[in-house]
């Protein structure tokens, strides 16, 4: 089944992207969810339209996500959590610490767009991924100590 996606839907695609899906996945959950739309011809010749209409906006969009990368490229944070005397934390550093510590620097970043690969679990420095754009990313290292 071919739909438009409406909005950023993670491991299939991006808002405004024409992708194929199963068809049990995008009739009982993407469009329903107002997430997607049928892929017809008219609504693939309005998409168009809407693409051209907007590339120039797109651009400015890219070209802040672009600068906002280069400033967060190599950044690194310090987030304090509780922890035991053998370095395991109660509970676990998540991507809303993260993007508050980000907020205490000055960076507004979506705390959706943070992708941390593997739990963080106890004290040490990890390394998160910031999807500022389709095309554009960022990678901070953070360090997780004790409170």
């Amino acid at each position: 089944m071919e739909i438009i996606l409406l909005e950023d839907v993670n491991n299939v695609g991006y808002k405004d992207d024409v992708v194929t899906v199963k068809n049990g996945y995008g009739r009982n959950f993407l469009i329903p969810q107002k997430k997607a739309v049928l892929a017809t011809p008219s609504a693939k010749k309005v998409l168009a339209e809407n693409l051209k209409q907007r590339a120039h906006k797109l651009e400015k969009i890219k070209k802040e996500a672009t600068d906002l990368a280069e400033k967060l490229n190599g950044l690194s944070l310090t987030i304090g959590a509780k922890a035991s005397a053998t370095g395991t934390i109660f509970g676990s550093v998540n991507n809303i610490q993260i993007a508050e510590a980000l907020a205490k620097k000055g960076f507004t970043v979506d705390r959706k767009s943070i992708i941390i690969k593997e739990p963080v679990k106890e004290l040490g420095t990890y390394k998160a991924t910031l999807k500022l754009h389709k095309d554009v990313s960022a990678e901070i290292t953070f360090e997780v100590v004790a409170e």
